[in-house]
């Protein structure tokens, strides 16, 4: 009895704290994310959309070091769903 108490209560302590962690890498994740785009397609992405990605990954990382992963967070995925939007309209396909 006592074991399944202990056990619940690690686990419930894990289960609430892990959406701190979770913002976190999400935050790390986006960011190298974007990172990642602007390496493999520099090419292929035209000056004003590499300037917007520019921009958002640096206003990114300024609220990932003032602690607001939620703006990070909100920032990087914004960026990262215009990339993909310019994606799905160079292959001929309609974006959705």
């Amino acid at each position: 009895m006592k074991r399944t108490a202990l056990t619940g209560l690690f686990l419930t302590a894990a289960l609430l704290g892990s959406p701190v962690f979770a913002a976190d890498d999400l935050c790390g994740a986006n960011l190298q994310t974007l990172k990642d785009a602007q390496t493999s397609s520099a090419s292929n992405l035209s000056a004003d959309t590499k300037s917007e990605t520019d921009t958002a990954q640096e206003q990114a990382l300024a609220a990932q070091k003032a602690g607001d992963d939620k703006k990070c967070i909100e920032i990087t995925t914004k960026a990262i769903q215009n990339l993909k939007n310019i994606g799905s309209g160079s292959e001929g396909g309609t974006a959705k």
